[in-house]
């Protein structure tokens, strides 16, 4: 009986998060480091699954990094890298299409077993715009976000509740370019006014010392990201996600998330839970 009444406390804790974000959208960005980890992402999936019920619209931006290197040296091709970003070339971006090819169809195979109304994008349609990345070197066929056919993706998130967006976008002449799926999360949360950014990572949140696990750190606005960044609180890994999230709300998302998916049902307990468990990025 003390389990039942738990969980009923549980549900009713929830319900005024439910009321208030029902219609709403969600971008959710999966990194390819733990997409690949099958109890990890049966978790994430059918959190997403559950918020669709809610119904919350959820654009779900998946990565693919590692699964991407590692197909390119079972190829005999040597990846490359320019300040974090890999350098593509035409056989690269085959093989990029190849992997992100694979991690849609599993993602999207595995929401439609659990219930779910979804629709995948493979990036090459006319919803993704991009132009070409500059930098110091040519970077090939990589590109950055330049607009995305807001139209369009709102038709598919009111038909469908769940829209998989691969991080390959076309630019106006219809050249097919690889983005960064931080990037274009952080976007499209911008552009579609989306209630919540939430980047899922291997970590907890943003930590005050990473070597501490109590040092988490589970809300801070924007003036204290920059100087955590200035001071070095805040480095590496956990940069490209904190400019993302930054950019999101710059440009209309009302709130991010950093969490860890490693924690079972991450993206309920950070959502409609009072407490959360990760990082909330706020203006």
């Amino acid at each position: 009986m003390e389990e039942a009444i738990r969980k009923a406390d549980i549900l009713i804790e929830a319900l005024p998060y439910i009321k208030e974000f029902r219609g709403k959208i969600f971008v959710v960005k999966y990194g390819g480091s733990i997409l690949c980890e099958d109890k990890i992402r049966q978790s994430v999936l059918g959190d997403i699954v559950f918020l669709g019920f809610m119904g919350i619209r959820i654009v779900l931006v998946h990565g693919g990094g590692i699964t991407i290197t590692e197909r390119m040296r079972e190829k005999k091709l040597e990846p490359r890298f320019y300040e974090g970003i890999r350098v593509t070339d035409k056989n690269t971006l085959h093989v990029v299409d190849e992997e992100l090819s694979e991690l849609r169809a599993q993602v999207f195979s595995e929401l439609k077993a659990l219930g779910a109304r979804v629709f995948a994008l493979n990036g090459k349609e006319d919803l993704l715009y991009v132009k070409k990345k500059q930098a110091a070197i040519d970077l090939g066929f990589v590109g950055e976000m330049d607009g995305i056919n807001k139209d369009k993706f709102h038709q598919l998130l009111n038909e469908y509740g769940v829209v998989i967006v691969s991080p390959m976008g076309i630019d106006r002449k219809g050249t097919v370019y690889n983005i960064n799926a931080d990037e274009a999360a952080a976007f499209a949360g911008g552009k579609l006014d989306a209630e919540k950014a939430v980047f899922l990572t291997n970590v907890k949140g943003i930590m005050k010392n990473p070597d501490d696990p109590d040092s988490l750190i589970s809300s801070v606005n924007e003036e204290q990201i920059q100087n955590m960044v200035q001071s070095g609180v805040i480095n590496e890994g956990m940069l490209p996600k904190v400019r993302s999230g930054l950019f999101a709300l710059e440009h209309g998302t009302k709130k991010v998330h950093i969490i860890d998916a490693k924690i079972p049902h991450a993206l309920l307990l950070e959502i409609f839970t009072k407490a959360g468990i990760g990082t909330e990025i706020v203006p």
